[in-house]
């Protein structure tokens, strides 16, 4: 149990530093992104669950890339 706690705050303060690099080196991190990109992976899970109904399941062709990293991590 301990060690669960430990790990859990070695990651946030992981994750601390590295924000604070970003911006030492001039990126921002987009944290609106996923709020947005959200509804377009619905959208698009929509889609696609459409053309396996109609299509069926060896025909569809869907794309299950819904993020998109360098819109994540930017230069101010």
């Amino acid at each position: 149990m301990f060690s669960i706690i430990k790990f859990a705050i070695w990651m946030v303060l992981f994750l601390v530093a590295v924000y604070f690099v970003l911006n030492f080196f001039g990126y921002e991190v987009n944290r609106n992104y996923f709020s947005g990109a959200k509804k377009q992976c619905e959208e698009k899970m929509k889609e696609c669950t459409n053309n396996i109904y109609h299509q069926g399941v060896d025909n569809a062709e869907c794309n299950f890339k819904c993020i998109d990293p360098k819109l994540i991590i930017k230069k101010k």
